[in-house]
């Protein structure tokens, strides 16, 4: 389906040549008209040595002339105008435009800036996310603590030579079971308790 503005530009163009035939017509009609009257107004009623049917057909050639040249001059002064135009991006100085323009551009510029700063969420807040403005900002939470694991997994068998491989679906509290008489306890939780929460609240961890 066409757009609008397209619809719009054929009319256009359809209106202007359909305007400019009827014009053509009309111009040929009465130039016609004009030199059937010079015909049968001369004495002889021919076209040998009639000087108004001569006048007549020179002033249509001379507008002819004059409105294609007129054209040609208007279209290559466009095309010339289109030319000078830069491609590129230019910055617009005071001089480029008048000064009730220039004032307006800016303070419609102001206003964007302003709408836009306002519009910055100043308190967001993602559950599982780092707050922004710390140092966690942009981090899953869940995610940076499951990476933990696989270090967590090489210091238990430094300090427990026979600790088992830690396997994928397994429970991060069964896992690390021989560890938890060293760990501290809050709220009667461990830190395993939240690494069990965060490998079983999603994807599990595989080494």
């Amino acid at each position: 389906m066409l757009s609008s503005r397209k619809l719009v530009a054929i009319l256009s163009n359809a209106t202007y040549l359909f305007l400019a035939f009827v014009s053509v017509i009309f111009v040929a009609l009465s130039c016609f008209a004009l030199l059937a009257q010079a015909v049968r107004q001369s004495p002889t009623r021919t076209w040998k040595n009639n000087f108004n049917a001569l006048v007549i057909g020179g002033s249509y050639a001379i507008v002819l002339v004059v409105s294609v040249f007129f054209c040609l001059k208007r279209r290559l002064e466009v095309r010339l105008r289109l030319s000078r135009i830069s491609k590129n991006y230019t910055l617009l100085r005071r001089s480029d435009a008048p000064q009730a323009v220039h004032e307006y551009i800016a303070q419609e510029y102001m206003r964007a800036c302003l709408v836009s700063h306002q519009s910055l969420p100043t308190e967001v807040f993602h559950p599982g996310w780092g707050r922004p403005g710390t140092k966690y900002e942009g981090v899953r939470l869940r995610r940076a603590l499951l990476d933990t694991i696989p270090e967590i997994d090489i210091l238990a068998h430094m300090v427990i030579p026979a600790h088992p491989t830690v396997k994928p679906h397994v429970r991060m509290l069964h896992h690390f079971r021989y560890l938890l008489p060293l760990l501290s306890t809050e709220d009667e939780l461990t830190a395993l308790h939240y690494y069990d929460s965060a490998n079983t609240t999603g994807s599990q961890f595989c080494r």
